[in-house]
């Protein structure tokens, strides 16, 4: 797959010295200019000033990847493993590398500002978008960000850090009103970010869609002034969510830079109008455009043209890299009696709904188009000698694309798209638009032809479908719009007469409406579909819901089966191999933005099928693929459980290099996974009540209650096996000054007494033995992943500074307090597992703020 060596971790990039001079510039700038500065001209673009220079820059998600200017028919781009996977690395130096291939790819595409990473903490195992996000805890997080933001800036580009802050649930997000503690707010919440603003200083933040205690975040100035820019003596670019404005003067006044995207609906007119009547004053409306041309400035001396073309660099360099980064990120659960790593030569059954789909990111920002994906049963089949397949059960909540086996009247895979301007009524009607797509999920946010001026425009999709057995067929359609779809000519779906609203196109789509056709093997039939835009919806205004873009389209579809039969015959299957995969999870219909999951259980009949396979085969692995916990009523009787994440464009090569061994796995658990929802600690206060979430388990997040409640888990935070046996010993501390104060350097030797090589993550707890206030039991600290040989040994240090180490939130001071006495230090391989025990002393109380 290429060399990852060859992939310099910082490219040189040409710097222009002549950059803006921004306070010339503005003073030069008229009133009009400066307030047009303010917000975005489109989804991606800010406004241009040519006369004085000021070119515009392109903003481009996301977490995981580089999407470009466009969701729709996008340039293919490389997609990483989900922030939970990332997480799951526990490796710094390796997130440093990957955000700086993403800092490359976003040149590639023209971009100079990436909306990424995602530093939100995960509450609930039900959040939506957990899956964008890194870890339960923020000291975790907040490494695992300012990795990825060094990474990313180092190549010139723009890191902004998101989304600021508690925007942890999807449920009424832009409505919702977070409660929290001023202690927990600052334990668990900021924190993340003030750690990635001290150790990378990422250029730009955006502000979340909630309120904070009242107030929504892009009005807060306290939150943004007070806290970000003044305590942490941060002063770079404050865009909000887009959509995510909800005033003209108090967002201004609060700090929030840009409106994003534009056309503007609260600057503009309504900023001129607040200026003549002196509601605002024009030094603060200054102060934002300052802080726009600064990250104009910016833009233009990483030497990254305005407006450039969206280019790919889908090289083996690029390959290998993903390749490392998802089988770092794998996290090995369980493994009884050395059931993994299986043998190539050996008979093997895959089985699953997720086998055969490359199922290799979640859903909303996190998409795109990537430059490739590999499934499971792919990566497995390039290994195995013998390899053979079953369904087992569907998984699915929406019909699984039909893009993949669709072909055009000519031949050429994909579909084509023709858009017009007027209705399918209009016989004689020309299409102004003609595209070759190779996707069936069509969403048109950014979709823009010259000749198309009106919301309310049309398309048709025009494809050949070929049966490969005999069976009754299923198609699913689902629309922002109306739509309706035509088997040789014979309307089967219309979900344009009567529609029923649903959570497609970030929840201003309809329900999938089905239909099913009787098919013949080895017969050809044409697909037709008749769309009209969003402006076309029948479903009225979804209150609390902004409506994105001009319409969507989503085409499914997938044979009919008879559930008990697909069991039985998965379980022939899996008696009669040496040993089985089992390839098991959720999909981007389950966990995506604008939503959040009802439970943690897998979809469909899966447990059923997992307890009936794992009878009839004592060498049962289970791979689940998921962004966030789910629950395994059938983790006892398993052979082997690996939790695999979305692993991006190399899903299944990493998972086969995990199964047979050519990865040893390394990863562990960023966040614990309970045994039911039930026992999460946020599990009565996970979603809006009247328009209100209560943070009740306060900084009791994830393993800080389980562990200090003694309440046991599926899964541990921070656990993970290896095929080789490490041994901890020999705890050394000291206490040495460093540039803010006392720093602890904690080192611990690592012996692998195993037989093949392999890491291990030391991780550092700290137990305050008598403090003042109620604090969890332990709290991670600090972490480092050491690579040790078979047979050898390794010292791994772990530095920390030693008053992020020792400090909780006084609430009645309004900072941090490193409180006198005798602290505890836990290190092990878990928040479970901490076999080495030391201490250290604080010997006088202090109070700290900034960073």
């Amino acid at each position: 797959m290429g060399d990852i060596s060859a992939l310099q971790p910082v490219e040189e990039h040409v710097q222009h010295e002549l950059g803006l001079d921004v306070e010339q510039i503005l003073k030069q700038l008229t009133t009009i200019e400066k307030i047009d500065l303010l917000a975005g001209i489109d989804f991606w673009h800010t406004k241009a000033i040519p006369r004085l220079g000021v070119p515009s820059i392109r903003m481009s998600d996301g977490p995981n990847g580089v999407r470009g200017t466009r969701f729709f028919n996008g340039v293919p781009a490389a997609c990483f493993p989900c922030g939970t996977g990332l997480a799951a690395t526990w490796n710094t130096e390796l997130l440093h590398q990957a955000g700086s291939l993403m800092g490359s790819e976003a040149r590639a595409k023209g971009v100079h500002v990436l909306l990424g990473p995602t530093v939100n903490m995960q509450r609930s195992p039900l959040g939506g978008r957990a899956f964008e996000s890194f870890s339960e805890d923020p000291v975790l997080a907040g490494y695992c960000a300012a990795s990825i933001v060094a990474g990313i800036q180092e190549t010139g580009v723009v890191a902004s850090i998101k989304h600021f802050v508690a925007n942890d649930q999807e449920h009424e997000r832009m409505a919702v009103d977070s409660l929290i503690t001023e202690r927990a707010l600052r334990e668990i919440y900021t924190l993340p970010f003030q750690i990635a603003v001290r150790d990378a200083n990422p250029g730009s933040f955006m502000t979340s869609y909630n309120k904070v205690n009242g107030t929504h975040v892009s009005d807060n100035k306290d939150m943004i002034e007070k806290i970000v820019r003044g305590e942490w003596g941060w002063e770079g670019f404050v865009t909000s969510d887009w959509y995510g404005t909800y005033s003209t003067v108090e967002s201004v006044e609060a700090g929030l830079d840009m409106e994003m995207p534009g056309p503007t609906r609260w600057r503009g007119q309504m900023l001129l109008h607040a200026l003549m009547s002196r509601k605002i004053d024009l030094e603060t409306v200054n102060e934002r455009v300052r802080q726009v041309l600064k990250l104009v400035d910016r833009a233009i001396r990483s030497g990254i043209p305005s407006n450039a073309p969206e280019t790919s660099q889908n090289t083996p360099e690029t390959a290998a890299l993903l390749r490392k980064i998802a089988g770092e990120s794998i996290v090995l659960l369980k493994n009884d009696n050395n059931a993994l790593p299986f043998n190539e030569g050996e008979t093997v059954a895959v089985i699953g709904a997720n086998a055969k789909t490359a199922v290799f990111c979640g859903g909303g920002s996190a998409t795109l188009r990537p430059y490739y994906a590999v499934s499971p049963f792919e990566g497995i089949a390039n290994k195995a000698d013998d390899v053979r397949y079953s369904v087992g059960c569907y998984a699915h909540k929406m019909l699984p694309l039909l893009g993949p086996r669709l072909k055009t009247v000519d031949g050429q895979p994909g579909v084509a798209f023709r858009a017009f301007t007027s209705p399918d009524s209009d016989h004689g009607r020309q299409p102004v638009d003609e595209l070759l797509l190779d996707s069936t999920d069509m969403y048109f946010a950014d979709y823009y032809h010259p000749k198309i001026t009106e919301d309310l425009w049309y398309g048709e999709i025009e494809a050949i479908f070929e049966a490969d057995e005999t069976c009754d067929f299923e198609f699913g359609l689902c629309v922002f719009g109306t739509a309706r779809l035509y088997v040789d000519g014979e309307l089967l779906i219309d979900n344009e007469t009567v529609q029923c609203p649903g959570g497609s196109f970030f929840n201003v789509g309809t329900v999938e409406e089905t239909g099913v056709k009787k098919m013949s093997a080895g017969q050809t039939y044409k697909i037709n579909v008749v769309f009209a835009s969003g402006a076309a919806s029948k479903l009225g205004d979804n209150e609390g819901v902004v409506s994105y873009g001009s319409g969507g389209l989503r085409i499914g579809g997938a044979k009919v089966i008879d559930p008990d039969e697909e069991i039985a015959n998965a379980v022939q299957l899996a008696s009669s191999v040496d040993q089985v995969v089992l390839c098991v999870g959720l999909n981007s219909d389950f966990e995506q933005e604008g939503h959040d999951r009802s439970c943690m259980d897998l979809p469909g009949r899966t447990d059923e099928l997992v307890a009936a396979v794992a009878k009839v085969n004592p060498r049962t692995v289970v791979v689940v693929q998921s962004g966030s916990p789910v629950s395994m009523p059938w983790a006892n009787d398993v052979a082997a459980v690996v939790q695999a994440w979305y692993g991006g464009n190399e899903t299944g090569n990493a998972i086969a290099d995990v199964v047979f061994g050519d990865v040893n796995p390394s990863g562990k658990l960023p966040l614990s996974f309970p045994t039911r929802i039930e026992d999460n600690p946020a599990f009565l206060n996970y979603r809006s009540e009247h328009g209100r979430v209560l943070y009740g388990e306060d900084v009791y997040v994830g393993y800080r209650y389980y562990e200090t409640v003694k309440k046991s888990t599926l899964w541990s935070f921070g656990s993970g096996l290896s095929y080789t046996t490490f041994s901890l010993s020999n705890l050394q501390i000291q206490q040495k000054p460093g540039e803010r104060g006392l720093l602890l350097l904690i080192d611990v030797t690592v012996e692998n007494v195993g037989q093949i090589d392999g890491a291990e993550v030391v991780q550092v707890y700290i137990s305050q033995r008598t403090p003042s206030i109620k604090r969890p039991v332990k709290e991670l600290k600090g972490f480092s992943k050491v690579l040790v040989e078979a047979g050898k040994s390794s010292v791994a240090r772990i530095v920390i500074d030693r008053k992020y180490a020792t400090s909780y939130w006084d609430e009645t001071r309004h900072k941090w307090t490193e409180e006198s006495g005798i602290y505890d230090l836990l290190v092990g391989t878990s928040s479970r597992d901490t076999p080495l025990t030391g201490m250290f002393e604080v010997a006088d109380t202090t109070w700290w703020s900034g960073v």
